[in-house]
């Protein structure tokens, strides 16, 4: 069944995109607050979930240019989960002038969390519209991310003829 705003039209897709967003991390929030993971601030879940699907530490100047954030509010965010224990920092085996963070013991806890409340919305939806539409739903999602990359590359080749 279509998906229409109160005048009946179909919604824009940053429309849909915000709100599915928001289904999701009220979810997850949700899940973490019962676990008494309740004192993640709010892009933190992007940290220790990323950080969740790999092995090891990541530099720290990776999650700044995947998060889209300045230095200083990445840096600031970092230090909140440090604080909170959710992180630690490490010196990069290979420069030791880098950082590198990796997940603490309850870092990797509240990261199954987050992993569950979203296998419980995946599942839900699942149900309810089936495996094609999820998959021909990621593969749009994938494709706009592609597309982004693409705009910023053509963005930085077209700063540096300026």
């Amino acid at each position: 069944m279509p998906v229409k705003n109160v005048a009946g039209d179909h919604p824009s897709l940053p429309v849909l995109l915000r709100r599915a967003h928001v289904v999701y991390g009220a979810r997850m929030r949700a899940a973490l607050a019962e676990a008494g993971y309740d004192d993640i601030p709010e892009n933190g879940l992007y940290v220790v979930g990323g950080l969740a699907r790999q092995k090891g530490g990541r530099p720290l100047s990776e999650l700044i240019a995947e998060l889209g954030m300045s230095k200083q509010a990445a840096g600031q965010l970092v230090d909140a989960l440090v604080v909170r224990g959710y992180l630690k920092r490490d010196p990069d085996p290979d420069d030791r002038r880098r950082l590198t963070i990796a997940l603490t013991e309850r870092g990797r806890a509240a990261a199954k969390t987050i992993g569950a409340a979203r296998d419980v919305v995946d599942a839900t939806l699942l149900a309810r519209i089936g495996a094609k539409e999820v998959d021909r739903a990621r593969r749009a999602l994938a494709a706009l991310i592609e597309l982004d990359r693409e705009l910023r590359t053509a963005d930085a080749r077209q700063g540096s003829h300026a």
